[in-house]
């Protein structure tokens, strides 16, 4: 059965190591929304931080975005929304103050105040670039869960690679942890991770499944390419999942088809060989 519609993580998969978008993946995109193929970047990136890659085609994409919490065209105009209930939200801060400094919260807002941290360290090694490229969409309130005015999009940790394990262990042992899910995401390399704390059953796989079936397709119409924790469910979903060659080993051990990592266009090759029958 053909494709229909590929679905694209963007970091660590479309772009390459230092962030930038191949041109072969670039190419490769174009010729397939050229045949018909629907293209979903589906990614834990906000909208705002996603929309600077989606500029860079001139087909119009779907935008699944904060780990499927809300969908967008790539045009802006908004196709689905799952927010985290607000007293969901507040209960996950009183209950993780011991990880405040790691700890934002993000809102689905037009520009200003999406993201809100308690404080920010404008010099933080880890964090410094994001805050930088971020700087108009940010903001600080004290203490964090008086942000809480409307539901958010999510409660969002970032910190080293250890740091955010430790949160999302923490997540999973509260006792009220069936009224939210997690997304985790993991650069071992760069030594920095996230983990998202999500509406109850959301995913990139949840959304993309509700997305699909709005198109009156199945999975076996989908192709999902991936290459961290966060994008299981997704991979999970598709009829045709691929890893990248830079997979985190957990995904990579599952006996997935397997593609080049994304420092040698790995997306190219696998749209080209599944989807627009090269070879």
């Amino acid at each position: 059965m053909p494709i229909r519609l590929i679905a694209l993580d963007i970091d660590g998969t479309l772009l390459d190591e230092h962030s930038q978008l191949p041109a072969i993946n670039r190419n490769a995109v174009i010729e397939a929304a050229a045949r018909g193929i629907e293209i979903a970047l589906v990614t834990g990136r906000r909208y705002d931080f996603a929309t600077p890659v989606a500029r860079q085609f001139p087909c119009p994409l779907t935008m699944i975005v904060n780990n499927g919490a809300l969908v967008k065209s790539s045009s802006g105009q908004t196709q689905f929304v799952n927010l985290l209930p607000r007293g969901i939200a507040e209960r996950v801060l009183e209950e993780t103050t011991a990880f405040s400094d790691l700890a934002s919260v993000c809102f689905n807002r037009p520009r200003e105040n999406q993201v809100i941290y308690e404080r920010i360290d404008w010099e933080d090694p880890l964090r410094r670039g994001y805050f930088e490229r971020n700087r108009e969409f940010l903001a600080e309130i004290s203490p964090l869960r008086d942000s809480l005015t409307e539901d958010p999009i999510q409660v969002m940790f970032t910190g080293y690679v250890n740091q955010v394990r430790e949160v999302e262990t923490f997540l999973s042992q509260l006792p009220f942890a069936s009224d939210y899910s997690t997304a985790m995401t993991v650069y071992d390399k760069r030594d920095f991770g996230l983990v998202d704390v999500l509406a109850p059953g959301c995913s990139k796989g949840s959304t993309l499944a509700e997305w699909v079936r709005r198109r009156g397709w199945s999975r076996d119409d989908v192709m999902a390419i991936g290459d961290n924790l966060n994008d299981m469910e997704m991979l999970q979903f598709a009829g045709l999942p691929v890893v990248m060659g830079n997979s985190v080993p957990e995904l990579k051990s599952l006996g997935w088809r397997e593609t080049l990592s994304n420092d040698q266009c790995g997306v190219a090759a696998a749209i080209e060989l599944y989807a627009l029958g090269g070879t």
